[in-house]
Order: C-alpha cells, then structure tokens, then sequence
C-alpha cells in the first residue's frame, strides 16, 4: 500500500531510500527493488531530453514524465520537482503543484530554496500540498552558487543553509533534502530537523539517501553502484553483431 507523508513523517529515526525516475520502466525496476521514494527530478532536462543544466525544463515536461513514473509505479510515493521559474509567487507556485498533482499524480512536490521561498511554502501546505525542501546545492541555481560544488565551506554560508533547513521545516516541509555539504554540517541540520534526505551520500547516518540515474558522466557528489549504462551499450552491440 502506498505510504502517506503521515506514514513517512512517523518513519523519525528510520532509513528512507530515494531514487530517481523519468519513465515508465525505470520506474518499475525502481519499485519493484523496494525503494521508499520516487523523485521525478527536474534533472530529467540533462539525463533524458539532453539539455546542459535543468533550467529549460517547464512544468508540461514534469507532467509528462510524472506521469510515465506514475503509470510504472502505481503504489510507489511520487515526488515532483517544480521547474525553474515555476514557483516565482504564490499563486504560481500554486498553479504549477496543481498541475503535478491533479494531471500526473505525484503524491509531493519539491522545491529549491531556504528563507527565501518561505512565503511559497507556507502558501502551497495552505492549500494541502506536501512539500519537500532542497538546501545546499540547488542545481537551478548552482550558477548563482559557483556551479556544482561543495556548498556550506565558511561559517556564513553554513549558517545559511542551516537557517533555510530549519525555516523550511517551520513552514511546513514534511522534509529536506540536503545536497553536497560538508558532512559536519549535514550532522548538524539532521540533528535540528525532523527528516533529512541526504543527497551527498556521506557516511553519517541520515534518515534518507538519495541516488540518481545518470546515463553520462557522473556528477562528483553521486556514488556508482552501477553501470547501468555500459550494460545497455553491451547489449545493443549484442543486437547490432546478432546473426541474421
């Protein structure tokens, strides 16, 4: 049976696993091994539709590919990103959750930002929307940050990200995912918060971890489990060299 954020939120102490998805088979082979959570991350723009960053994604691309994962993974919990520019108020945040989850189902929607995007949170549990929260790196604008790297260095920056963490739980994020800090830092904001989904996999003991299906070069804060990608190459070179 498929689990509520109630269910998730009472899990204080347990170990989550989320993984990524952006079709209907990956999907399935992600549900089918048991992973907690599904995210249909905005990162489908640089791993599936070939862009340089996720900035050109829009909310049709998330509800399209939602959908896919939806239809793979009926019992699975589903969350979505909000795109760039897809939250800028409001009440078009407001608009863009409804589409992902009235359209394509998702159980949750997630977005980037610490004190910032408060007033945007606080609006979309108004209305009943689960939200997740990202801290640290924020891949839409990692631009702004340097690009993507290490996040949280110096006291000041720390700092912020830790005020974020826990402004994000006051306004109601059911939980935070925390990106490629550095681990006394995550120690930390896993210590002040309720549920923390770790996406920097490092070795201190986080109540979720977060992978993603890469098909190219993997990004420095992600661990390879598997070479998913040579085995599809191998494969289709089997098909290719098949006799007639």
């Amino acid at each position: 049976m498929k689990p509520t954020v109630l269910d998730l939120r009472r899990k204080k102490g347990a170990r989550l696993a989320m993984l990524t998805a952006y079709d209907f088979p990956t999907a399935r082979l992600v549900a089918e091994a048991g992973v907690d959570l599904i995210l249909v991350g905005d990162s489908l723009g640089m791993v599936v539709l070939g862009y340089d960053t996720t900035l050109p994604v829009t909310v049709a691309d998330m509800v399209h590919h939602t959908r896919a994962v939806r239809r793979g993974a009926p019992e699975a919990f589903v969350i979505a990103d909000l795109p760039f520019l897809s939250y800028g108020t409001p009440a078009q945040a407001l608009d863009s959750a409804a589409r992902l989850m009235k359209e394509a189902l998702a159980d949750s929607v997630k977005l980037e930002g610490g004190e910032e995007v408060v007033p945007i949170v606080e609006a979309l549990v108004r209305a009943g929307v689960p939200v997740m929260g990202h801290v640290g790196l924020t891949p839409q604008t990692a631009s702004a940050l340097g690009g993507y790297k290490l996040q949280g260095k110096d006291e000041a920056a720390a700092k912020r990200i830790m005020d974020g963490a826990v402004a994000l739980e006051r306004a109601g994020c059911w939980s935070v995912v925390l990106e490629l800090v550095p681990a006394p830092l995550a120690k930390l904001v896993t210590e002040r918060i309720e549920k923390v989904i770790d996406k920097t996999l490092a070795p201190i003991p986080f109540e979720g971890k977060s992978a993603p299906l890469f098909t190219t070069t993997l990004p420095l804060m992600t661990v390879n489990f598997a070479l998913c990608g040579a085995q599809n190459s191998v494969a289709a070179t089997g098909s290719c060299n098949a006799p007639a």
